[in-house]
């Protein structure tokens, strides 16, 4: 039988982030992967990269997740980028409308072509909407010093305590992602399960940021826990998938990197 897992998320056209990225990890994983696109993406090479945001109708949002979960035997989702309130809302009401064996949740907070106010709007709704139903929320370090309340995160001792303060916020368990903006050699992870905290660690590659390390990552998560892996050891394979995902990194005419799921 095959296992199967969905993903929520954007659409991001160069392919190096988003739901592209969760569909790829998906198979590379060997689990058969249901998407549903929340907002496209398009990074404009006219203006130094950045993000162009346009979300989708929210009852287009709606229509595809019930096409997905009608088709298919759906228990394990990934929640990647939503973008607004009103896809925050129609997703949580999709979602409320069965049981889940396991939520991962990516907490894109912002897209850079959003404004600050919308931003904050986001940020709160998924703090109430979506975050309390996680089994594993995956955040970087900006959406962990955000979610936590913490003026600034410059160790792995405030990275711990900052996975400890979301999970007061109601996830299973928390992933804080130290990557390489934390000092030192390694790029450390924090694993916190309410009770015991676990360092996952690996030696940086490179001091730049990999875009679609992130989606990569909870997308793995996502993928094992559907094989009915246990969720530390799924966050484990994981690391290691996003690390030779970094070290086989596919460079393009952009000022950034990719990982590459196939490495």
């Amino acid at each position: 039988m095959v296992d199967l897992a969905y993903v929520i998320a954007g659409s991001e056209a160069t392919g190096g982030a988003g739901l592209q990225v969760d569909l790829k990890t998906f198979q590379q994983l060997g689990v058969y992967g249901v998407g549903t696109t929340t907002c496209i993406v398009s990074f404009d090479p006219k203006n130094n990269w950045a993000h162009r945001f346009v979300p989708i109708a929210p009852e287009v949002i709606a229509d595809q997740m019930e096409a997905a979960t009608a088709a298919h035997d759906l228990d394990v989702v990934k929640i990647g980028m939503l973008g607004t309130p009103a896809t925050i809302d129609v997703v949580a009401d999709s979602l409320s409308k069965q049981s889940w064996r396991h939520v991962v949740l990516d907490p894109v907070l912002i897209c850079k072509g959003q404004e600050a106010g919308a931003a904050l709007d986001t940020d709160n709704a998924l703090r109430t909407q979506i975050l309390p139903h996680a089994t594993v929320v995956t955040p970087n370090l900006f959406e962990a010093r955000t979610l936590s309340g913490m003026d600034s995160i410059g160790s792995v001792d405030d990275l711990v305590e900052a996975a400890r303060r979301i999970h007061d916020l109601g996830p299973k368990y928390v992933v804080a992602k130290g990557g390489v903006e934390l000092a030192g050699d390694d790029a450390v992870d924090v694993l916190f399960d309410g009770t015991d905290v676990t360092l996952l660690t690996a030696p940086k590659i490179g001091n730049e940021r990999v875009s679609g390390a992130g989606c990569t990552l909870a997308a793995a998560i996502t993928a094992e826990l559907a094989k009915g892996t246990v969720p530390a050891a799924a966050v484990a394979i994981a690391k290691d998938f996003v690390t030779n995902g970094i070290k086989g990194r596919v460079s393009a005419h952009t000022p950034f990197d990719t990982v590459w799921q196939g490495a």
